[in-house]
């Protein structure tokens, strides 16, 4: 389709399909001046399924419509919601995410360079942002936090207090993200609302509201992540996709909460502007609809069986989802999948801590890494090459540290950074100085040898664990016995990449925040 022109035909396209447009009037007015911006957050809990082509079938509406679309990876919101996803596994999901999204959008043919792709804890964890959060916290009440998040967030018998700060966090994100518009399923209704109200109390503009309406799963209820036979995941082979299909609650005549009509209405439809029922000759032949409407009248009368409706999305469906299962037969993607959203019943030794001395035992897991804070460096007193640190890592007294960084990096380069701490080797007196951890380091393979402490993402606390992808699960000994050399072992197989960040046979390492890197060693050991 090419791309809308007038306000009217731009106003018509964005608004199609949809359930309800809460600012009407000022979605007009914008698009009279110029090109409405619009984002669209989705929080990075379950695996997306099928039904995530309802969101992206009004995304390729919006972008032929000429918005600026952002797409929000609501990352923090994912472990607010009641810890859907918990922080060891959250920069897996996002990273999960982020490729299976852009393998639908892309499959549905949405030029991907016409998006904005980010990440929630990219802005949501800075000064300004914070503070708004406690600002918008002093003037909302505790009942309209609650209310506004009754439909999205999940409900339970003791809730946290986490739940309440939710959609305070989404309000917030439309003045961050600079747009005019949000995005979302009716079930946010509550929480635009909420934002509708509050936004101006703190000085920043109402913005518009689009809804798309809940689209009935296989079930005939909501499609969701947490139900399997209600959904069908993007990675499903095609003959789970059959099974899943035939099971479908799809009766003869029954318009009304039919998953499968609904998938052609709002994703097949809007994006062939026809659907082809596809039937033996017997039965009449296949027959093409260039209008829904035509085709929920037929189903209706019955001129159309459920057993030809069921076929004809399977092939549809197949093909949207035949170059989504290529792209993540990759090995590199097949791993994070599994890493992502492990199979808690194929759990690995490492993530159920089993600390002997097998081989197969020796394990990133069995690491105590964390983030620590150089609070203080000062010159060894017996040695010109020894540093002698504080180093805060999250516990009542920070702990000393010696290092043999003189030649290296100057102490001022240590002072107040973060560095990555192994923490539980046996102390070790250097030089009369007992010390209670190392400092991990880049090093150069060449000479002259060049050496940079190994850099956590920006925003990390002391004291935060860091962890190898795909070993985020298991408890760490509470000492390394020097003689089982755990330690070595896992060493050698430490280095830096060529995007400079730091891996484990090509795992890498992470914190809740993101990758671990060095400055500029690529291909460096550890």
């Amino acid at each position: 389709m090419e791309p809308a022109s007038g306000p009217q035909e731009k106003y018509h396209l964005i608004t199609r399909n949809l359930q309800e447009v809460l600012g009407e009037d000022k979605l007009m007015a914008v698009l009279k001046e110029r090109e409405l911006k619009i984002y669209w957050g989705t929080a990075t809990t379950g695996k997306p399924h099928v039904a995530y082509f309802v969101p992206m079938s009004k995304i390729a509406d919006f972008l032929k419509a000429g918005c600026e679309v952002t797409i929000l990876f609501a990352d923090l919101h994912a472990y607010l919601d009641n810890m859907k996803a918990p922080w060891e596994l959250l920069e897996l999901r996002t990273r999960y995410y982020e490729n299976v999204i852009k393998a639908m959008l892309e499959s549905i043919g949405v030029p991907l360079e016409k998006l904005k792709f980010v990440r929630g804890t990219d802005y949501q964890l800075s000064k300004e942002y914070t503070l708004d959060v406690y600002r918008l916290s002093s003037v909302v009440t505790q009942h309209d936090a609650k209310k506004a998040g009754a439909e999205v967030v999940k409900q339970v018998e003791h809730p946290l207090l986490s739940g309440l700060l939710y959609p305070g966090l989404q309000a917030l994100d439309e003045e961050y993200l600079k747009v005019d518009a949000q995005f979302g399923g009716v079930d946010q209704r509550k929480i635009f609302t909420f934002a509708e109200k509050y936004l101006p109390s703190l000085g920043y503009a109402k913005r518009v509201h689009l809804m798309n309406p809940m689209v009935p799963g296989l079930t005939g209820s909501k499609m969701s992540s947490s139900e399997e036979d209600s959904k069908i995941d993007l990675l499903d082979r095609k003959e789970d996709v059959k099974k899943k299909l035939k099971k479908a609650f799809c009766e003869p005549g029954n318009v009304e909460n039919n998953g499968v009509l609904s998938f052609i209405k709002h994703v097949l439809f809007p994006l062939k502007s026809e659907f082809v029922i596809l039937r033996e000759e017997k039965w009449g032949g296949n027959k093409t609809y260039t209008a829904y409407e035509a085709l929920e009248k037929d189903f209706a009368e019955q001129v159309v069986h459920p057993g030809d409706l069921k076929n004809s999305v399977e092939v549809a469906l197949n093909k949207l989802l035949d170059p989504i299962r290529e792209k993540f037969n990759s090995p590199e993607l097949k791993k994070l999948t599994n890493a992502a959203y492990p199979n808690p019943s194929k759990a690995k030794p490492a993530e159920k801590g089993t600390k002997n001395s097998e081989p197969e035992n020796v394990v990133p897991s069995r690491l105590d890494i964390r983030v620590g804070k150089v609070i203080s460096v000062e010159k060894h007193p017996d040695a010109d090459s020894l540093y002698v640190e504080k180093i805060d890592v999250g516990e009542p007294e920070p702990r000393t540290v010696v290092s043999g960084l003189v030649q290296f990096i100057p102490k001022e380069q240590l002072q107040d950074r973060l560095v990555v701490l192994l923490c539980n080797l046996k102390p070790q007196k250097m030089r009369g100085v007992e010390s209670q951890g190392m400092v991990l380091c880049a090093s150069s393979v060449g000479e002259p040898r060049q050496v940079e402490p190994l850099d956590p993402p920006s925003g990390c606390c002391a004291g935060e664990r860091v962890y190898v992808e795909g070993y985020e699960g298991g408890e760490p000994d509470d000492e390394l016995k020097p003689k089982k050399k755990v330690f070595e072992k896992l060493q050698a197989d430490f280095r830096v990449s060529e995007d400079c960040v730091a891996q484990w046979k090509q795992r890498n390492f992470l914190t809740k925040l993101g990758r671990v890197s060095c400055k500029s060693l690529k291909g460096g050991s550890i």
